[in-house]
């Protein structure tokens, strides 16, 4: 890609961020994000593109190349999250209880400077490009229904590309893997239950507490005793809700938790084996149970080919210096659906700058990102867009 169209990126960039902090201040939850897809086919049709809404406030771009080729699907995911934001600069979120805590604000904003640089330029392409407005990743996760809707048909999608902006790298930065580099994301509700009765005499009782103490110990050996050390897993309690006074012995104890891991099997042995702990406990200690287990996102896995497509890109833009093999990450991600359909990469763009404080890590609600990172993200995008289309 020339360089022309890097000085082009850098012209637009207040345009960028601009786009960024208006989506901040407008946050939307899955499903909700009416005057945030509204906004978007405003822009996108302004540009000149085809678009077509999807799902309810899914949003489809169409780049439509002059010459015939394959077809690539980019992704931006355009949901909020409801957490209440500390922040006090001027484009902080304008709806009580919502924020973009996440990033979600930046994606739109990164993939609205590609539609506005190509949309000029499609001729050059050889091929097409879907860009690909997702809504309620953060739950209860729109990838799949867009699937289901047809997507990744009309014309049939080759591969696809997705990112993040993330506060664990620094500006500047790109972190790319492949293979697995995001989670399977599970979720459980527990509800253990024994029989109430007075503080005093708990031989009467079945001490539901007491029962959830046993269960809590035991399901933190999972990890370290039923996973190979060679995998990774998690499982986390992260809810409990028991008992009403200090001389009530409860009856019922509530629990939620979530349950990571990259490996298939895995994440397959992880649901029975915690059912197993949790029934052989409460039936030793006389109660009962009843556990309502969520397979929910499957782990988001890059394809090694399509990975190395964005690494050099990367490195055109960045430098190689700059270009990172990150970490996996054990949050989850419904881009997940789109690369179990097609060969794909899923990759980081650095947004952190401790030395202004904007470092603090994501769901965090003073979350907020160098935006220096944001044309370095489209430009990544774009040259990746030639790259694959040649």
């Amino acid at each position: 890609m020339s360089s022309l169209l890097f000085q082009e990126v850098d012209a637009i960039a207040p345009e960028i961020v601009a786009n960024r902090r208006d989506f901040h201040m407008h946050p939307e939850l899955g499903f909700e994000e009416v005057r945030t897809a509204g906004r978007l086919v405003e822009l996108l049709k302004g540009y000149g593109l085809e678009v077509e809404t999807m799902v309810g406030t899914g949003v489809v771009a169409y780049l439509r190349g002059g010459k015939p080729g394959k077809t690539l699907l980019v992704r931006a995911d355009i949901d909020a999250l409801p957490v209440q934001e500390l922040s006090t600069h001027a484009y902080r979120s304008q709806h009580d209880g919502k924020m973009h805590a996440c990033g979600h604000d930046a994606h739109m904003a990164i993939l609205l400077g590609v539609a506005r640089v190509l949309a000029d330029r499609q001729s050059e392409l050889a091929g097409t490009v879907k860009l690909i407005f997702q809504p309620a990743e953060e739950g209860p996760g729109g990838a799949l229904p867009m699937i289901e809707a047809g997507v990744l048909e009309n014309p049939k999608v080759d591969a696809a590309i997705g990112f993040h902006v993330w506060n664990n790298l620094p500006v500047g930065k790109i972190g790319v893997r492949p293979g697995p580099i995001m989670a399977n994301t599970d979720q459980f509700d527990l509800y253990i239950e024994g029989k109430g009765g007075h503080g005093a005499m708990p031989h009467l009782s079945v001490d539901a507490i007491a029962v959830t103490g046993q269960v809590i110990t035991a399901l933190q050996t999972i990890v370290s005793r039923n996973v190979s050390p060679l995998d990774s897993a998690v499982v986390t309690l992260g809810k409990i809700r028991g008992g009403d006074r200090h001389n009530i012995i409860a009856q019922t104890v509530e629990l939620s938790g979530t349950v990571r891991s990259f490996s298939a099997v895995v994440g397959d042995m992880l649901p029975k084996r915690i059912e197993d702990v949790i029934a052989g406990i409460t039936q030793a200690m006389g109660a009962t149970y009843r556990l309502d287990y969520h397979r929910t996102y499957p782990a988001t896995v890059n394809d090694p080919g399509m990975t190395e497509v964005v690494r050099q890109a990367a490195a055109k833009v960045v430098g190689e210096d700059h270009v990172v093999e990150c970490e996996p990450s054990m949050g989850g991600e419904d881009m997940a659906y789109f690369l179990q359909e097609v060969p794909g990469c899923y990759f980081f763009i650095g947004t952190a700058n401790p030395d202004q404080g904007l470092d603090n890590p994501h769901h965090h609600p003073s979350f907020d990102i160098d935006e220096r990172g944001l044309p370095v993200g489209a430009k990544v995008v774009i040259q990746a867009i030639y790259d694959y289309l040649g």
